[in-house]
């Protein structure tokens, strides 16, 4: 596993262990609660600049043609070689009918 996604997945448990912790010492008289709040952005700037690190020393990942089942990106089509210019085909094989189905 990429060590990344590891400190992002571990960061919540960290946090939630801090908690813990001074929960208990709060409990034993050692920490008051209301003070032990630099201890949690302490703990959250440690795991963030390990996530940095990490980030820093991965390699970049690989570019590959057809990942997840996709094809390879085509190049532009080429314009009709017909002569026109206009931006809507017309089709004369059709022919026009009002709204009673009489031709026209």
């Amino acid at each position: 596993m990429n060590q990344y996604i590891f400190l992002q997945r571990i960061t919540g448990p960290a946090m939630l262990l801090t908690f813990g912790i001074c929960a208990l010492m709060d409990q034993w008289g050692v920490l008051n609660f209301g003070r032990s709040w630099p201890l949690y952005l302490i703990v959250l700037g440690v795991i963030k600049l390990a996530q940095r690190a990490a980030l820093a020393t991965a390699e970049p990942p690989q570019y590959q043609p057809g990942y997840a089942g996709y094809p390879p990106a085509a190049g532009p089509t080429p314009a009709p070689a017909t002569g026109s210019t206009a931006l809507v085909p017309t089709d004369t094989g059709i022919t026009p009918t009002n709204d009673s189905g009489d031709r026209r």
